[in-house]
């Protein structure tokens, strides 16, 4: 599995018209993906699922108003269930060959929900448009092995980074069964991960029970950052210094040097009385740029400014997510990258449907 910095040929992302995940807000949220695309297309172009013609039209009139040309972001009649494509749409994997390969995983709309069956056939349809190769792990008994893209944070070169909450908790359990040393035969198997670096838990109210592109990511291939919470009083406090702990532990064991950059917390986000994952971590790296969710917090700018600062060569650009993150996701968690491939030319395409 590349890193995320390498070469893109696309990001995918899902228009959103499932009203239930932002109760009382959808409709201000296609106009925070318009300004999404916008920044995205600059720099590589979009592939854009729309659950019908009517919401396909719908995408078209707001990336039209936002002067994003058709050809840099295309839109594709592909139903789904909600528009969380880094955990829904499949892992891009590279073969020896350089060739782009789906791994499609199985999808349960987080061991919690029961409306998930468009959604587990997103990566066919990415397939079928792509001409590109999927396949579908699957356990020693048959069974197809359920994992989703935003527990998956990779640095390219053999390192894997996952949390415990997610994977091996009895809450919102994926893999009845699997343990530790059979996630990280898999990971070795389907992603060539030769060393996997378990942290606790995720951050406050996350949906998904644990995801790790919440609180730590792989900026370079030796640099991490981890989102940490200093105030004692804050829920997230402790579980951000346990993985501190870990993460400091892992560098001292590795055997190449590991930097570790904090990140802050925003302030605690809360809607009707729910505290929302809010999370700079869950930025996204594209072609030459980093798109960051901001909060409308003093520390909106000290973590654009540390984002930039370990990723000097690309542009740094903020999108408002208060509305947004009321879903229960942000930036990265909306987006799935398809790789430009490893020989640096990109497979032959069908076109747009």
């Amino acid at each position: 599995m590349p890193a995320e910095w390498e070469p893109h040929r696309a990001t995918w992302i899902a228009w959103p018209h499932h009203e239930p995940d932002w109760p009382g807000k959808l409709a201000a949220i296609p106009w925070v993906y318009a300004e999404i695309v916008r920044v995205l297309a600059a720099h590589e172009r979009v592939e854009v699922l729309c659950q019908n013609d009517t919401v396909a039209n719908a995408a078209r009139t707001a990336l039209d108003a936002h002067g994003i040309p058709t050809g840099r972001a295309r839109c594709h009649i592909v139903p789904t269930d909600r528009v969380w494509l880094r955990d829904s749409a499949p892992t891009a994997t590279v073969d020896d060959s350089g060739q782009v390969v789906l791994v499609n995983w199985a999808f349960n709309a987080w061991a919690k929900y029961d409306n998930w069956t468009q959604d587990a056939r997103i990566g066919e349809a990415m397939s079928h448009i792509t001409g590109l190769e999927r396949v579908e792990p699957r356990r020693s008994d048959g069974d197809r092995i359920v994992l989703e893209g935003g527990g998956l944070e990779v640095n390219g070169e053999g390192l894997m980074l996952v949390t415990e909450e997610w994977l091996l908790g009895n809450i919102q359990v994926r893999n009845p069964g699997m343990t530790r040393g059979e996630y990280e035969r898999v990971f070795a198997d389907w992603l060539g991960v030769t060393h996997t670096i378990w942290l606790g838990e995720g951050c406050v109210g996350d949906d998904t029970h644990g995801h790790v592109d919440d609180v730590a990511r792989f900026v370079a291939a030796d640099t991490i950052v981890l989102a940490v919470e200093p105030d004692p009083r804050d829920d997230n406090h402790e579980r951000s210094t346990d993985n501190l702990k870990r993460l400091e532990h892992a560098a001292r064991e590795a055997h190449r040097p590991l930097r570790i950059v904090t990140l802050p917390f925003p302030r605690p986000v809360v809607m009707n009385g729910e505290r929302l994952p809010a999370s700079y971590a869950n930025f996204y790296i594209a072609n030459g740029v980093v798109v960051v969710p901001t909060f409308n917090d003093p520390n909106d700018r000290l973590a654009q400014n540390t984002l930039a600062s370990v990723m000097p060569t690309r542009q740094v650009v903020g999108v408002h997510a208060v509305d947004l993150v009321w879903g229960l996701g942000t930036l990265h968690c909306l987006t799935q990258q398809e790789p430009a491939g490893r020989s640096g030319v990109p497979q032959a395409h069908t076109t747009a449907s």
